[in-house]
């Protein structure tokens, strides 16, 4: 890992078992202190403002699972590889519901059993993390 990642400290930051840091974080509340995104997936029914880093813009309802499942799957699987080596963050509204949906499924990406996958991320990012039976279901089918 290059030094342009998060540190494992940084408030919301998920490690996933290879190392790469992943940042999570609901929308609504204000940008944490220290540095910000390189890139950024942003998880909302409505397409976001502008931001300074580059972004992309996953249409996914509130409580709901990615209007275009394909697409998401193409962009998740994106941000995993980018946090490799940059400032990944992944946010929704509240930044529990579809964020740690998104964080489950990149951990399947990175190795984790689908069927363990929220549960690693309910222990690592937040215990109220994937909201919905829906979002649980989608995970334990998201392709590893």
């Amino acid at each position: 890992m290059t030094t342009d990642t998060w540190h494992s400290t940084d408030p919301g930051v998920l490690r996933l078992p290879s190392g790469r840091l992943i940042r999570g974080r609901g929308l609504r509340r204000p940008l944490p202190p220290g540095p910000t995104p390189t890139y950024a997936v942003y998880l909302l029914g409505r397409q976001p403002p502008e931001f300074p880093w580059e972004f992309r813009w996953l249409r996914w309802p509130d409580f709901r699972l990615p209007a275009d499942r394909a697409g998401a799957e193409t962009v998740l699987r994106a941000a995993w590889e980018r946090a490799a080596d940059e400032r990944v963050e992944i946010a929704c509204g509240g930044g529990r519901g579809r964020t740690g949906t998104a964080l489950a499924c990149l951990a399947v990406l990175d190795g984790v059993p689908a069927d363990e996958a929220v549960a690693f991320v309910r222990r690592n990012y937040d215990r109220h993390a994937v909201e919905t039976p829906w979002q649980k279901r989608y995970v334990r089918r998201f392709p590893g």
